[in-house]
């Protein structure tokens, strides 16, 4: 079993993957720049936040076809895309729920 280490370094490469996907997309950058509220200029600072990572592979697992089409270019099972997202800081379902 794969430890805690190599298992955060592997979603790491996982949604740094996902960001150069979603940054190279002329459809999808402008919609992941008005979820998250960063300015383009701006990602590099916010890919050294914690949760920013997480937030890519968020994205990238709202939309079905855009999960797909990720896997599919990058070589990606699409269900590594989420054991990635759990990995990562934040990327847990441990946070606050509105009741």
């Amino acid at each position: 079993m794969a430890n805690a280490a190599s298992m955060r370094e592997e979603a790491e490469t996982i949604a740094v993957k996902a960001l150069g996907f979603v940054a190279s997309d002329p459809d999808l950058l402008p919609r992941f720049l008005a979820i998250t509220g960063i300015e383009a200029h701006s990602i590099r600072k916010a890919a050294g936040e914690p949760g920013f990572l997480a937030g890519v592979l968020q994205f990238i697992l709202a939309h079905e076809p855009t999960l797909m089409r990720f896997a599919e270019e990058t070589g990606t099972p699409p269900a590594a895309v989420g054991k990635a997202l759990r990995a990562l800081p934040l990327g847990d379902d441990n946070h606050e729920r509105s009741i």
